[in-house]
Parts: structure tokens; C-alpha cells; sequence
């Protein structure tokens, strides 16, 4: 996957500006200064999660966290609806929270710094919400692990470097890279045992988010350099993501109802 910005416009890096959205007179282009933290702090603390869920299973032989938490469709007709995103914290093996907090930290950062931390946070957990409740529509058996919202912001990447297309360098390969590695995936995901519903719940709310309200970025003149910002508005980001969640929760209300 590219990288998003860079950090001075002479790198000739993939995730390098691309050479028609340089201004000639253009010094340097300096990105947004959003300092990264919430990537890392999702990080530590789904990893401290699955901690407890070793110790859990070390002194009283069962994985008393999950237990508390993963999705299971019985229990959130009986009420728990927390079980609709507290699933995005836990993992079943050492492989599985490897998987995910590296695919984090590899495009975690990049996303956070142009969608701003608090609307990176917000969208993590609305793709981790999406993805549960896909599950909890169409399989009935048990799940667990960030993978949700891992798909939803794959597909983030995607479409800010579609509609952004200026600001990246190979921005054509970078979405066929991207398509290539959420097929792939998914093609893995029919394996048994696997969440695939999940995966397309995260990946479709991801989609929707990204695609309304997600960043579109311009250059400002400063007196340092150009400046990269992001001018889609905050209140449309809010009310999108308000409509999305709402989507999915009736989804789920009405499954609910029926059942």
C-alpha cells in the first residue's frame, strides 16, 4: 500500500506527491500536522487485551475476556449489545493480533494523520460496529478480532487515494495493490473458521464513510511552504457517520424483532 503524504515534496517515495500537484514555485510541501496517537494507543491496548485473555486462560483455564465480550448472537438478543464492537479488542491466537496490529501500524498512521485522530478513532470503532453487526445479520457463529475495522480502513486508503489521485504518485497501481490485497483476503476469510461476514460489514461501512465524508485534500500557500488540508467539513463527517451507524443499528434492531 502507498504511503499518504510526504513529508518533504523532493522524496521519491510512492506516497510522494505526485509532479502535477507541485506548485512550481513550491519550496516545500508540508503535511498535515496531526500528531499520530491513537494508532499506537488502539495498539497497546488490544494487546494488553489479549494479555488478560492468556493470563484469563493460564489461572482459570478459559478466556474469560472473550467470554465477556465476543460476539455471540444469543446473548446480544438477550441484550448485550456492547457485543457489537467490543469484539474489535479481542483475538483468538498470537497469529491473529499479529495479523491486525501490523496491518494497523502499517496504514494506521498515515490515515490518522489526514482524517485528524478524532475522526480516525471514531471510524475505527464505526467500522468495527458495521463489520460485528454484518456478522450478527448473516452467520450465527461466534467472533472476535479487529479484522472489522481493518477492512474498513483498507478501504479508506483506497478511496482517499481515488479521490485524491494528485497527491499520490502511482496512484493506479496503489488502488490495483490495494483491490488485490482486499480480494485476497476475502478469498482467505472462506476458509473455516473465519469471520468473512464480518470482513464485508467493516469493509462496506468503511466504504460508505470514506466515500461521503472522507478527506479531500488542497494546497494553501504559507510563508513556509505549501500546506496540505483537508477541506471536507467536520459536521459532514458527523452527520455521515451518524446515518451509517444508524443504518446498521436498525439492521440489527430489526433482525432482533424478528427473530
Amino acid at each position: 500500500m502507498s504511503e499518504a503524504i510526504p513529508l518533504e515534496d523532493n522524496q521519491e517515495s510512492e506516497g510522494s506527491l505526485a509532479p502535477e500537484a507541485r506548485p512550481e514555485q513550491a519550496e516545500k510541501i508540508i503535511p498535515p500536522k496531526e500528531k499520530v496517537w491513537v494508532t499506537y494507543v488502539i495498539i497497546g491496548v488490544t494487546v494488553f487485551i489479549y494479555l488478560l485473555q492468556m493470563l484469563s486462560e493460564f489461572l482459570i483455564g478459559g478466556d474469560y475476556p472473550a467470554f465477556l465480550g465476543m460476539k455471540v448472537n444469543e446473548f446480544i438478543l438477550a441484550g448485550q449489545v456492547w457485543r457489537l464492537l467490543t469484539p474489535v479488542l479481542l483475538h483468538g491466537s498470537v497469529l491473529h493480533i499479529a495479523f491486525n496490529m501490523l496491518f494497523l501500524f502499517r496504514i494506521g498512521p498515515n490515515l490518522e494523520k489526514i482524517y485528524g485522530s478524532a475522526h480516525f478513532f471514531i471510524f475505527y470503532l464505526a467500522a468495527a460496529f458495521t463489520g460485528n453487526v454484518f456478522s450478527f445479520l448473516f452467520t450465527q457463529a461466534p467472533s472476535l478480532g479487529a479484522s472489522t475495522a481493518i477492512f474498513g480502513l483498507v478501504t479508506a486508503q483506497a478511496v482517499l487515494i481515488f479521490h485524491n489521485q494528485k497527491f499520490f504518485r502511482n496512484s493506479r497501481k496503489s488502488l490495483t495493490d490495494i483491490g488485490t490485497t482486499i480480494a485476497v483476503n476475502l478469498m482467505l476469510g472462506l476458509s473455516p473458521g473465519i469471520d468473512n461476514f464480518g470482513h464485508l460489514g467493516g469493509l462496506l461501512g468503511g466504504l460508505a464513510i470514506a466515500w461521503f465524508a472522507g478527506p479531500l485534500l488542497e494546497l494553501r500557500p504559507e510563508a513556509d511552504g505549501y500546506h496540505i488540508y483537508n477541506k471536507q467539513s467536520a459536521k459532514r463527517f458527523t452527520i455521515v457517520i451518524f446515518v451509517v451507524v444508524l443504518a446498521f443499528a436498525l439492521l440489527a434492531a430489526g433482525k432482533a424483532i424478528l427473530v
